[in-house]
């Protein structure tokens, strides 16, 4: 193997550990590192490059959260399986140029009831001066009706944002802004009905609202299961033009990422097949170990990806904005529509929500939620450890604003959620003895006592 010897920058913002990451994914990449190989162990890199064992340590997490490479018991890590076939084609780098904009960004989905609520997940006084400086300077654009596309200081932050937290490169003519992922899905839907796509595959278990709109604008439907590394690419049709529906980051009941190998195998399956990819990536900010995971549509040159954004996660519900990136066909195909739609989300809001992102009030919040929620996480899963763990298992913890709860119990699950919700608790039936539950929800000093009161209920 050639040696890891990389040229570290200590001028760069970068941290060192993301630093030795780009060497290593790219050297893989480029085939410097060759599948089976085995990488120096932590503490013989950390010798060689000068760089402390934890850094070392933080490289190779994230290299195998993203299925660069593989650890084996006693034994050290491995570089994993990344190109199916040699004519992936990928770049060297990371980025190409950030996009040089100076306005603005956001967006929201559809999310469950609340039952509860965390006052503390959001600074309302820092969106009112937001909404304020709107209302006062910039009133007269009020007067107007927005642009069906959405707001062009909005896209122009979503793209800019969009470059630096998940890797992906467009432009603001390439994002469409819409009242939530089911008004967006409903825009898609009509475009891929213009290219004469008429079906599509959607992960089981998956977004059942999703679902319900395909299935309501008559297209045809695959269910493609989940497994532990994502959809199963091999179940996907095979010669039938579909759309695969999925979110390859984290799949929102089963929490399972699809590793970088299998993210390159789907990105030739979709040009081999002339089909497209619809990832959605609804809450890639919140991931609590290691960085954010790159986005499918971060990796592909073959403009195949439909990319879908929402702040439902990470903002306040009562804003309903997403957005979708388009290839550059399929943007060209709704700016010739565009004229046949009204724009529903509010132009007011869409403005306070792009000045909210230009000046750095997202990102602040994003760093603050992601430490908040991962306080709960832990406070979520040592809670339900100590008072149930005999008839409560917790799964998908790296991730998200909700858990997948396993109860061994007597109770039918429609027993056991009213039981749940009449102590105020956020949660849903995924299946008999499955269920998703909204810890972001509710306030950190609450959970201990909530949980307890809710395993005594679950038990009797």
């Amino acid at each position: 193997m050639k040696a890891i010897l990389p040229t570290l920058d200590e001028n760069r913002k970068r941290p060192y550990y993301l630093q030795l990451y780009d060497y290593i994914s790219n050297a893989i990449i480029r085939g410097d590192i060759l599948e089976g190989e085995k990488l120096p162990s932590l503490r013989n890199l950390a010798k060689s490059t000068g760089l402390s064992i934890t850094t070392i340590e933080q490289c190779y997490n994230q290299l195998l959260v993203e299925g660069y490479i593989f650890s084996k018991a006693q034994s050290g890590y491995y570089v994993s399986k990344v190109f199916p076939h040699s004519e992936t084609t990928v770049p060297v780098e990371k980025g190409l140029s950030v996009p040089q904009y100076s306005d603005m960004q956001s967006a929201l989905a559809d999310e469950p009831k609340v039952f509860r609520h965390d006052p503390g997940c959001f600074d309302f006084n820092k969106w009112k001066k937001c909404m304020n400086k709107i209302l006062t300077e910039y009133s007269s654009t009020l007067f107007f009706e927005g642009d069906p596309q959405g707001e062009s200081v909005l896209r122009r932050e979503i793209a800019r944002y969009l470059y630096i937290s998940r890797g992906v490169s467009c432009s603001p003519e390439q994002i469409i802004i819409g009242a939530g992922t089911q008004q967006i899905t409903n825009h898609l839907a009509t475009i891929l009905r213009k290219l004469g796509i008429e079906h599509v595959s959607l992960e089981s278990p998956g977004y059942l609202p999703v679902r319900n709109i395909f299935r309501d604008r008559g297209f045809s439907i695959t269910d493609v299961v989940v497994a532990d590394d994502g959809l199963v690419i091999e179940k996907l049709p095979a010669n039938v033009r579909t759309a695969a529906y999925l979110s390859p980051s984290n799949n929102m009941f089963t929490g399972a990422v699809m590793p970088v190998g299998r993210r390159y195998e789907l990105l030739n399956w979709a040009k081999a097949n002339d089909s497209y990819i619809i990832e959605d990536d609804y809450d890639s900010e919140l991931r609590y170990f290691g960085k954010p995971i790159p986005a499918l549509k971060s990796l592909e040159n073959s403009d195949r990806v439909i990319y879908l954004g929402s702040f439902s996660s990470t903002l306040f519900a009562a804003v309903k904005i997403s957005y979708m990136v388009l290839p550059a066909e399929m943007a060209w195909l709704f700016s010739s529509m565009a004229a046949d739609y009204s724009q529903t989300c509010s132009k007011l809001e869409q403005l306070t929500l792009a000045l909210f992102m230009e000046t750095g009030n997202y990102r602040t919040h994003i760093k603050k939620l992601r430490n908040l929620y991962s306080q709960k996480l832990d406070l979520v899963t040592d809670t339900l450890d100590q008072a149930a763990s005999d008839f409560i298992e917790v799964r998908n913890t790296s991730s998200g604003m909700n858990i997948v709860l396993k109860v061994t119990s007597s109770k039918s699950s429609e027993q056991l959620k009213k039981e749940a919700e009449s102590l105020g608790l956020p949660i849903s039936v995924l299946e008999d003895d499955l269920f998703i539950f909204y810890y972001n929800q509710l306030p950190l000093a609450e959970i201990p006592d909530l949980l307890k009161s809710l395993a005594a209920l679950w038990h009797s």
